[in-house]
């Protein structure tokens, strides 16, 4: 099984009112966090972004289509694994430095596969067979692709802090632990 890591930085980052991907935490942006977490668990990470990502010394794959969501990242990442001969990937955005090192072990199984914690799921931390790209065209919404895919919803524990927490606001940055 072949798995590409793709790391969503693709988005303006509107409700930060910067590029959250690079606001400094612990000594590292954000998105370095995340990196050094989910890089030991593919076999190729590349970080979906549509302006300057490649200090990380990462492939950088660009949106295919405009669709003002999320999913864009998402059409951007299955169309990379499929044309590169990946048989998963697995995504995640680009906010989220605590992720768990065991997200890929515990999101592989049958099909596709999103985590969850604290009763939300968070459909853009997921794992995707490639060839379910098909299903995304025409959706605006990951929770829709996630529908059509039938995703299985893999439950974490908040055990002091949520592994999920998304960093997209001021608030959001200030709740890190």
């Amino acid at each position: 099984m072949k798995v590409l890591g793709v790391i969503i930085a693709g988005g303006k980052s509107s409700r930060m009112g910067r590029d959250k991907a690079f606001i400094e935490w612990r000594g590292k942006p954000l998105i370095e966090h995340v990196v050094a977490r989910l890089a030991p668990q593919v076999d190729q990470l590349v970080i979906n972004a549509n302006g300057d990502a490649t200090r990380f010394n990462l492939p950088v794959i660009v949106d295919r289509i405009e669709t003002g969501t999320p999913i864009t990242g998402l059409d951007a990442a299955l169309s990379y694994a499929v044309e590169n001969g990946f048989d998963f990937v697995l995504t995640t955005p680009c906010d989220t430095p605590m992720l768990p090192q065991d997200l890929f072990l515990r999101l592989k199984g049958e099909g596709a596969a999103i985590a969850c914690s604290g009763g939300q799921a968070h459909y853009l931390t997921g794992l995707w067979p490639a060839g379910c790209l098909p299903l995304l065209k025409e959706l605006r919404r990951v929770q829709d692709f996630a529908a059509a895919t039938k995703a299985r919803r893999v439950v974490w524990a908040i055990e002091g802090h949520d592994p999920f927490l998304n960093v997209n606001t001021p608030q959001d940055f200030s709740n890190l632990p």
